[in-house]
């Protein structure tokens, strides 16, 4: 089975679990095969975590989930040395982290002190613990799934973390009839359990290879700059995109492309790409009158082709 077939296939199931979000679903693949910690954020109960659960089984990862929450720990995480009087010795015991797959649910509940802690494992994949570094499993993933910030008892996120989560998606609630099906039918939990892993882990780092491989044209690079620098022009955002954001655009656009089937690199994978990539790491001026991913968006139309 070739990279088009195995990434159909991947979509297919995916889809049978989350009807009527197709879109949202081809980003959440796009950024797995990226290399890069997937953001989910929408109200409660909409399939957030389904979507997470889904994910890690379809990819077939070691898999944990920690549900965040207030009283949650950087240890609780991470793990702690425990004094074994057998041995004589403190004896490690490893966290959830310390998985292929960690799903971090409802992640803005957890205080500052437990978000900085995950913070080392999303970009160094490695955690401290006790004054010893120790690597954590490869692949490694974050799927974190966030309510909106004006519910009860949730932190919003720094400005340091949001940037290592290379896209963020809403669900959104269904449409009429995809609310229909999931009404009328199964329950997803049960559906989740059921799906099959579709790919080994030595299939998943070929599909990310292919990624890396698929073909960016200087004209292309030379769009992608003019976007990073209308972001950076005070005119749409107070601050711009990093250069880190960009070699993330660049990254999943490139997956976007291989999921359509090309070996190439073309604006419209860009375009699909910018809001989901961009938007949660850009703050709108004070006068935009909209948020950042409308804003992102009206930035796109104004930014013409190279």
């Amino acid at each position: 089975m070739d990279a088009r077939q195995k990434i159909i296939s991947i979509l297919d199931q995916l889809n049978t679990v989350l009807v009527g979000k197709s879109a949202q679903v081809q980003d959440c693949v796009a950024c797995l095969l990226a290399g890069g910690h997937l953001l989910i954020e929408d109200v409660p109960g909409v399939g957030k975590t389904t979507l997470a659960h889904a994910l890690a089984r379809t990819f077939g990862l070691q898999f944990s989930r920690v549900q965040f929450t207030a009283d949650l720990m950087p240890s609780d995480l991470s793990g702690v040395a425990v004094f074994e009087r057998g041995k004589e010795a403190f004896v490690f015991h490893p966290g959830p982290v310390f998985a292929q797959v960690l799903l971090a649910d409802e992640i803005n509940r957890a205080s500052p002190k437990t978000q900085s802690a995950l913070l080392e494992a999303m970009e160094e994949k490695q955690v401290t613990v006790e004054g010893e570094t120790r690597a954590l499993p490869s692949p490694f993933f974050v799927i974190a799934t966030q309510n909106p910030h004006d519910q009860l008892g949730t932190y919003a996120l720094p400005e340091s973390q949001m940037d290592r989560f290379l896209m963020r998606i809403s669900l959104g609630y269904p449409d009429r009839q995809a609310e229909r099906q999931l009404l009328a039918g199964s329950d997803r939990r049960d559906m989740v359990t059921q799906l099959q892993p579709l790919l080994a882990a030595d299939e998943l780092q070929q599909l990310q290879l292919a990624v890396q491989q698929v073909h960016v044209a200087d004209p292309l690079l030379d769009y992608v700059q003019d976007l990073i620098a209308a972001t950076r022009s005070g005119r749409w955002f107070l601050q711009g995109l990093s250069p880190r954001a960009g070699i993330a655009l660049v990254r999943a656009a490139q997956a976007q492309a291989l999921i359509s089937g090309r070996d190439y690199v073309a604006p419209d994978d860009v375009q699909a790409i910018l809001p989901q990539t961009a938007a949660h790491r850009l703050i709108p001026v004070g006068d935009a009158g909209r948020g950042a991913v409308e804003q992102v968006r009206a930035m796109l139309e104004a930014v013409p082709l190279s």
